[in-house]
């Protein structure tokens, strides 16, 4: 994902995990410090990162923008 790419809650977005890509969306935008799925998270305005939940699973995860894809509405 191009950086600058504004992902908003309810976002449809895929991710890559152990080797395979995983749909999910957008849960929330995090730009501070916080504890997300179990782990501490460190971001920022400038540097944020996302709370995702998988659509396989239904378990969240952090990820940070570039490793997120942004799936069209119509996929």
């Amino acid at each position: 994902m191009a950086k600058g790419k504004k992902l908003s809650k309810g976002d449809k977005v895929s991710w890559s995990s152990h080797g395979q890509t995983v749909p999910g969306k957008v849960k929330k935008k995090i730009t501070g410090t916080d504890e997300v799925a179990g782990r501490k998270v460190k971001a920022s305005k400038e540097e944020p990162q996302y709370e995702v939940e998988s659509d396989k699973s239904g378990r969240n995860a952090v990820h940070k923008p570039e490793s997120l894809r942004k799936k069209n509405s119509g996929s």
